[in-house]
Formats: structure tokens, C-alpha cells, sequence
């Protein structure tokens, strides 16, 4: 049975922007004095891992930060933002959820982000009938670009990696699927459009569900 497997939060919502506040918000709470602007934040967007990203810019501003506390504090940030902001699904989401799985295809949220950030989306879309599987950060050892999240993945649908498709918005994200060597199509949200999405079979703009299914040979 073919899945399409939604690689990140920001695949179904685009919540860039928001989880950029809620670092900056974090920053403020913890008495930094940081401030990441847009153009800073889609540079650091190359890379994975929020937590990653505030332990190397402690490094290079020679900053003694304890980037877990930090990082604790901006998810809580970001969960509080995503209850107070109006969420909407990105362009075709939703239809695509529901045609797959009107069609008998299984769907599945592939993430290595927390699972209360992921139930925050998932909740302010209004999408929890909408996937058959959600992995996050507390069912793999290794986060993204590594493929480890979407070798479990297979294993809990007891699917082949030929016969699922991936949906990523960010390069670490596409570089974890294809080491799990499941076709992907780049998805990129408005942070993460200007980077280089080569390695991905496919860059769309809007998700179409006639043109993934393209990329499954037993669909």
C-alpha cells in the first residue's frame, strides 16, 4: 500500500516565521540580547536542529549559553504562538491528505521535532484524523539530514521505501530521505526557497496529489 510521508511541520503549515519569533523570544527571556532577522535565520536554515543552531551561534558570538534551556524555552514559545496566531494548511495539503486517503493510501508525518510542537500543529490544523503514523523526536536517536526517522518510519507502515514518497521543505530534510532511498519532492516554504533543492526529484510550489502519485510505481 503506498504512503506519502509529510517531512516536517513546516511541509503542512508554513510556521518558519514563527518558530524565527519564538527564538527571538527566547532570546529576550534568557537575557541574550540576540535577534535573528529573516535574512540571518534562512542562512541558518541550510542546517538542522533548532537547539544546533543556538549552541554554534553561542560559539561563534564565544557566548557560554546552555542552548538546551534555551531551546526548551522557544518551543514553549512557539507552542503559545501557534494557539494565539490563525493557522492554515499550505497550498494543497489538505486536499492531497484527503484524496490519499480516500484512494487507500496511507499518510504519515515524518518529523524529528517534539512531540508537543507536533501536536500543536497538527491540533491548530485540525488534522488529527489526518495521519496514519507521526514520528517525532522521542521514537529515533538520530535527527535529520540523518535518515534514521524515515528508516522507522518504513518499518512501522511495513512499507518499501520504493513505494512511498516524501515531501520535505528544507535540504536536510530532503538529504534524510534520500539516504532512507524514498523519492522526494521539495516543497519549499518561504524561508527555504532561495536554497538548493538539486538532490530532490521534484521542486513544487503547490502540493498536487495526481503528481505524487506519479512517483509511486505500485500506486
Amino acid at each position: 500500500m503506498p504512503a506519502i510521508l509529510f517531512g516536517s511541520i513546516s511541509t503542512v503549515a508554513d510556521t518558519s516565521e514563527i518558530q524565527r519569533e519564538a527564538f527571538n523570544h527566547a532570546f529576550d527571556d534568557h537575557g541574550l540580547g540576540w535577534r535573528w532577522d529573516r535574512e540571518q535565520y534562512v542562512d541558518m536554515l541550510s542546517s538542522n536542529g533548532g537547539r544546533d543552531r543556538i549552541a554554534e551561534f553561542a560559539r561563534s558570538a564565544s557566548a557560554d549559553v546552555d542552548a538546551d534551556a534555551v531551546h526548551r524555552t522557544k518551543s514553549e514559545w512557539f507552542r503559545r504562538l501557534v494557539r494565539e496566531n490563525p493557522l492554515s494548511p499550505r497550498s494543497g495539503v489538505v486536499e492531497t491528505i484527503s484524496a490519499a486517503r480516500r484512494n487507500g493510501q496511507r499518510v504519515a508525518l515524518v518529523t524529528t521535532t517534539s512531540p508537543e510542537n507536533v501536536a500543536a500543529v497538527i491540533e491548530a490544523l485540525a488534522l488529527d484524523e489526518g495521519f496514519d503514523l507521526v514520528v517525532d523526536s522521542t521514537q529515533v536517536d538520530k535527527p535529520k539530514p540523518d535518515g534514521a526517522a524515515y528508516i522507522f518510519a518504513l518499518e512501522q507502515l511495513g512499507e518499501s521505501a520504493e513505494a512511498c514518497v516524501a515531501i520535505e521543505d528544507n535540504v536536510g530534510g530532503v538529504d534524510a530521505a534520500r539516504e532512507a532511498g524514498i523519492t522526494c519532492v521539495a516543497f519549499p516554504n518561504a524561508n527555504t526557497s532561495g536554497h538548493d533543492f538539486g538532490a530532490a526529484d521534484e521542486r513544487v510550489d503547490r502540493l498536487e496529489y495526481p503528481a505524487l502519485l506519479a512517483h509511486l510505481p505500485h500506486a
